[in-house]
């Protein structure tokens, strides 16, 4: 009997982006979207909190840092199961945990059960995120990857900011607990169509030896033409065998892996050394309160930009487009240290920084979901946003310690810039690793099951 192989991913990148696929990336940015909601939610209840309970600002400390410290166990979890399992069946698993336990935190009584809500609620963002950014880069063609990639991850901005927009309206109407029942039920609503729309990568499917008749199922609603072949079969030049974190420390990726974790890292160290210190940092440096503040939230405004990185990715060294962007950021947030005494230039200079630095760090999940093959993608993607949580734990303690040691303004803020040249660094050296990178055995063609 004569077999007619079908390159699964050969067969993406020949056909147009059908309706099927704009399906999932409306799916996964949904999905993005609400995570970035449940994320951001906490800091809009906190003044409502602190009235409502009578507790000082320190008290609500472990309330806003549990789901940062969930957020990283659910990473370094979900990516190994998702490798094993399948993206899928963990995206729903992630979508209902942090749906349920964000509804069930519209019921706390106090800050200890609130806590351990916000911990499990970070659980579930923590696993849904890089399963997401894993899910819809495999159904993406080679060309398009990145920017598509990075446009469903725009997703999440745009949900914190939703998220203060609404909470804005729903706390005076209906109280601080409208707005977590709202991201308990919105992701439940989300549940029920994902459960009968989401499809499992054919990428992992091939890669893991499932049957035929489920990848072509899948591949149909792409093309018609995917009904011809009588197996599927998926070519990786230099993929080592094994998957998961045999994969990530193999002689081929072990450098760039290390390389991932310390941009990543080092990019939450700045956005959360900022966000969090900017408005007291600004404040003391004579700036009123209100203006303060005011200027510090523009810079988380400029994600959307990571579109156009996206774009410069698919056409060029993708390694180095971000390097120039984590470049750039160190230059713009030293300036932000240099012109604290001029109200306008120090609002164009923050929203600038804020642009280079969220557009670089937000094109990373892409570049990591590029860089590894399709055994050990998830737990790639997924240990290079856990290990880089810790960044921003560390971020909001090296402020704290700098102004304990009592720097000036200024040097504050070049202290935090070195950040941005460390990941610059790392991505410079992973560059010169991809290069010289040892093949691991050629291209692996996976034959599946036969239909006849």
């Amino acid at each position: 009997m004569t077999h007619q192989d079908l390159d699964v991913q050969a067969f993406i990148n020949r056909h147009p982006f059908s309706p099927y696929q704009w399906l999932v990336f409306a799916t996964c940015f949904f999905i993005v979207l609400l995570d970035g909601f449940d994320t951001a939610a906490i800091g809009f209840i906190a003044p409502s909190l602190l009235k409502e309970w009578g507790v000082g600002k320190p008290a609500l400390a472990p309330v806003l840092s549990a789901a940062l410290f969930g957020l990283a166990a659910g990473a370094l979890v979900a990516g190994p199961l998702a490798d094993r399992l399948g993206r899928r069946i963990v995206l729903l698993g992630s979508v209902l945990v942090f749906g349920a336990a964000c509804g069930a935190s519209a019921f706390a009584t106090g800050l200890e059960g609130l806590t351990v809500l916000r911990f499990v609620t970070g659980i579930g963002l923590g696993a849904a995120m890089p399963n997401a950014v894993t899910l819809i880069s495999e159904f993406c063609p080679d060309g398009r990857r990145v920017v598509i990639t990075n446009a469903m991850f725009c997703g999440f901005p745009l949900g914190a900011a939703c998220g203060g927009f609404l909470a804005a309206w729903m706390i005076p109407q209906w109280g601080w607990r409208s707005v977590l029942a709202l991201g308990g039920i919105a992701p439940v609503a989300l549940l029920l169509v994902m459960a009968f729309t989401l499809p499992e990568s054919v990428r992992h499917m091939v890669a893991r030896g499932a049957p035929a008749e489920r990848i072509r199922a899948v591949l149909r609603r792409i093309h018609a033409s995917a009904a011809d072949a009588t197996r599927y079969v998926m070519a990786e030049q230099g993929a080592p065998t094994g998957g998961g974190f045999a994969v990530l420390f193999s002689r081929s990726y072990a450098v760039g892996t290390l390389m991932l974790w310390l941009a990543y890292f080092m990019g939450l160290v700045i956005f959360y050394a900022l966000i969090n210190w900017m408005p007291i940092l600004f404040k003391e440096a004579g700036l009123p309160a209100q203006t303060a503040t005011l200027i510090a939230a523009l810079f988380p405004l400029g994600g959307v930009g990571a579109i156009l990185f996206g774009w410069l990715m698919d056409r060029y060294d993708a390694n180095r487009v971000i390097a120039i962007g984590f470049g750039l950021t160190a230059l713009a947030v030293f300036l932000i240290g240099q012109v604290a005494g001029n109200v306008g230039l120090l609002t164009v200079t923050v929203f600038g920084a804020g642009a280079l630095m969220n557009t670089a760090q937000s094109s990373l999940p892409a570049l990591a979901a590029a860089y590894y093959p399709t055994q050990g993608r998830a737990t790639g993607v997924a240990w290079m946003l856990g290990i880089g949580r810790f960044g921003g734990i560390a971020g909001s303690f090296l402020v704290a310690e700098l102004a304990r040691r009592q720097l000036p303004f200024g040097q504050v803020f070049m202290v935090v810039a070195a950040a941005a040249l460390v990941s610059m660094a790392a991505l410079l050296v992973k560059r010169v690793a991809d290069r010289n990178r040892p093949a691991a055995g050629g291209p692996a063609l996976r034959p599946q099951v036969d239909l006849h």
